[in-house]
């Protein structure tokens, strides 16, 4: 131990009023940074700090160096006392009870971390790398390591960090107020990751609230518990550029999208029922959809969230990917682990609201923060959530950076943004005078209109490799088109009137569906208006709604030759495509969070049959470009068969420049049609690439023997070829 100095002799009854001492050990003082730490007091310095359960301090540099011995002022661990230091700097005491000694580096002797353009830009909304001031973040701070806690509460009267690390005392780490920005920060030394806290906050009434989350946790506790976790900086060998390049240099409407929507709590399990780590995943689901030839894997949320039957749509936790599946470490290796093989990772990601649990953001300061304080604006009466008050630019900013933080942390290709419809109309899912108009009297949310556009331009302009896909369900006009050109600025638009209008059609018996031809022809009329992607999603197969294969009308052969010819109707209609999970292999149960798909249905014909009709189509669709390039423009579609009602017949040309076109027919009728003449661009033979009554595919093997002859008489090119029952074929010409 080094020898002290001589230390001159300091009044301190004046340094410090009791009533400051009192609000200290209260955890009441507005500003204890004025009191703690180290102090000027004339040609000298003072430290004080506050121990609890010390009877002794000693106070020392962070070499060791000891500087002065403290005197306690109060018993309840209140210590102060001159310091031979000759300018202000961080300090560490040695405190003593009884034969106990433990050592304290004062955090109240550390500036700040974050500076006045941290302010300004935050205060703007403009500030692009929150994700990496925000939050906590372990870091080396005048010569010591810890954390720095920084969090927004604009109206609090006081926040403190509490944890594991100061036995949730919230009055050991009082956090330094920034006025121009409304955030809260502390430099917490020799706080290790992998420690629990939450942040303590005392609203405008002097009131404490329930410890809160931390919105910019990059690491959360398993639930039932809700804490936040400190994490390292995420470190992973990326492995992925030529990935990342294709999708940067290419245009993605005209390429190949074939998406895996996923749940990865139910996807698998391991044998005792548990959910599988990331790496465990990623060693299954990996090689599947590679083998299936999907080029993405779309996952439902896996953000944190409490409710396992929220299936992560009511998120706590926009930046920590859930601890139900291990550390955010796995989630990041499971991404680099799917883009070496050439397959997208896209995030279900949820802007739209919120849930009420009281460690989330709701009231986080003790004022609506997040959302709106009128429920007219704020509560959203579906899902019995809170809505993002999209006019605050700090709002903004918070989701903007999240969407910009998967993006760069985690190298995601996509975010399929949720409940976009419920964010464009303030009178989504309310009656008359349940909802306050815009400024122009209508019913348009004109704040989410350019918090949308915003989180698109921000998007397409760092990370031009990501696409942003909307779940909007309704007519709103140019969702994917720039916002330069008065849209909304998405990559693509889910196509729910094709799932409504389709999955409405083929419920039908066949004997009827004569009279509902209209329902797959009007899509046409609409299918190049935005860029669509085809979603037969969870949406479709949960609440009561049964799998697809039990939507389909007949007996169990009519059932799959039905969803057969659907699947390959649709790969075949313009439009990137998406299926959820048990469903290429119809699985017979509706979807439940609780428990894995049905694998076992994989050791009957039938449904393997139907999960290998699934794989050709995926193949045949990305190795056919008149299948994939023209998917978002209309000069790739052309009608052959649209009005034979009668038959249930519909047949379309599926075109690419310099591309070999592709026909597509589909027989929606149990009849076999022999000698069916139909109208094709050009003589000769064409090969017939697929065909869903194919006995592989567990149909009945009938068909065109693999080629059909197209004569041209006088200029009408026709053919005449067999329509297998309840089947869908796809021809090419062979040169």
């Amino acid at each position: 131990m080094k020898t002290p100095k001589t230390v001159p002799e300091v009044k301190l009854s004046w340094e410090i009023s009791a009533d400051e001492i009192t609000a200290i050990l209260a955890g009441s003082h507005s500003n204890p940074f004025a009191v703690l730490g180290v102090h000027q007091a004339g040609d000298a310095f003072v430290a004080r700090c506050f121990i609890p359960g010390a009877e002794e301090v000693t106070a020392m540099t962070l070499d060791g160096g000891v500087i002065g011995e403290l005197k306690q002022l109060h018993a309840d661990g209140f210590f102060a006392g001159p310091v031979s230091v000759t300018k202000l700097l961080p300090v560490r005491y040695r405190a003593r009870r009884g034969d106990a000694e433990w050592a304290v580096t004062d955090p109240y002797s550390f500036g700040p971390v974050l500076g006045p353009m941290d302010d300004y830009f935050a205060r703007e909304g403009s500030h692009l790398r929150l994700f990496d001031k925000m939050g906590a973040h372990l870091i080396k701070h005048d010569g010591a390591q810890g954390i720095h806690f920084a969090v927004w509460a604009p109206n609090a009267q006081r926040v403190s960090v509490v944890g594991d690390f100061n036995n949730w005392d919230g009055r050991r780490h009082v956090m330094r107020f920034r006025a121009d920005s409304g955030i809260w920060e502390i430099f917490a030394p020799d706080v290790p990751i992998g420690v629990a806290y939450k942040f303590e906050i005392r609203g405008q009434d002097g009131v404490l609230l329930p410890l809160k989350a931390d919105p910019f946790a990059r690491r959360s506790e398993l639930r039932p518990k809700t804490a936040s976790i400190t994490a390292a900086e995420l470190e992973q060998e990326w492995e992925d550029e030529a990935h990342l390049k294709h999708w940067r240099e290419t245009d993605k409407r005209r390429q190949p999208i074939s998406i895996y929507e996923v749940h990865a709590a139910s996807w698998q399990r391991r044998q005792d029922g548990t959910m599988l780590s990331w790496d465990e995943l990623a060693s299954s689901l990996i090689p599947y959809c590679a083998d299936m030839g999907f080029t993405h894997i779309e996952f439902l949320p896996i953000t944190e969230h409490p409710y396992d039957p929220s299936w992560g749509y009511q998120t706590t936790g926009l930046y920590a990917p859930t601890a139900r599946f291990g550390e955010p470490e796995g989630f990041a290796r499971f991404v680099n682990g799917c883009h070496k093989v050439g397959i997208g990772v896209i995030l279900d990601w949820v802007p739209a609201h919120f849930p009420t649990d009281e460690h989330g953001l709701g009231w986080f300061d003790g004022t609506a923060l997040y959302e709106h304080e009128d429920p007219r604006k704020g509560f959203h009466p579906d899902w019995s959530t809170a809505i993002y008050n999209f006019g605050r630019t700090e709002v903004v900013s918070y989701l903007v950076n999240n969407a910009l933080y998967w993006a760069e942390k985690f190298h995601l290709d996509g975010l399929r943004v949720d409940a976009v419809a419920s964010m464009l109309y303030l009178d989504y899912s309310r009656k008359h005078g349940e909802w306050i108009p815009n400024e122009y009297g209508g019913n348009e949310n004109l704040e989410a209109v350019r918090f949308l556009q915003d989180l698109n331009i921000r998007i397409y302009g760092k990370n031009s490799n990501v696409m942003t896909i909307a779940e909007e369900s309704t007519s709103w006009p140019k969702v994917s088109q720039p916002v330069h050109e008065g849209g909304l600025g998405f990559g693509f638009k889910w196509n729910m009137g094709f799932m409504h209008d389709t999955l409405s059609y083929m419920s039908r018996d066949p004997i009827y569906r004569g009279h509902h031809h209209n329902e797959l022809t009007f899509g046409l009329l609409y299918a190049y208006s935005e860029n669509f992607v085809l979603p037969l999603s969870h949406d479709e197969v949960v609440h009561g709604k049964g799998s697809l294969i039990a939507k389909m009308p007949g007996d169990d052969w009519q059932k799959f030759a039905n969803l057969r010819a659907y699947y390959a109707y649709m790969w075949g209609y313009p439009g990137k495509k998406l299926l959820f999970m048990g469903q290429e292999f119809a699985q017979w149960s509706e979807w439940s969070e609780e428990k894995a798909l049905d694998w076992n249905l994989l050791q009957y014909r039938m449904h393997e049959g139907m999960r290998r009709l699934v794989r050709d189509l995926n193949f045949t669709y990305r190795s056919k470009p008149a299948l994939h390039e023209r998917d978002c423009e209309g000069e790739g579609f052309e009608w052959l068969v649209a009005d034979d009602h009668q038959n249930s017949v519909f047949a379309w040309l599926r075109k690419a420049p310099g591309q070999k076109p592709v026909a597509v027919i589909t027989n929606f009728t149990p009849v076999y049609r022999e000698n069916y003449s139909i109208r094709l661009p050009s003589a000769g033979r064409w090969r017939e690439i697929l065909n869903t009554d194919a006995d592989i595919y567990g149909g009945s093997g009938k068909g065109n023997g693999g080629r059909v002859q197209a004569v041209d008489a006088g200029g009408n090119i026709t053919c005449s070829i067999t329509l297998p029952p309840l089947a869908t074929i796809m021809l090419e010409p062979e040169n």
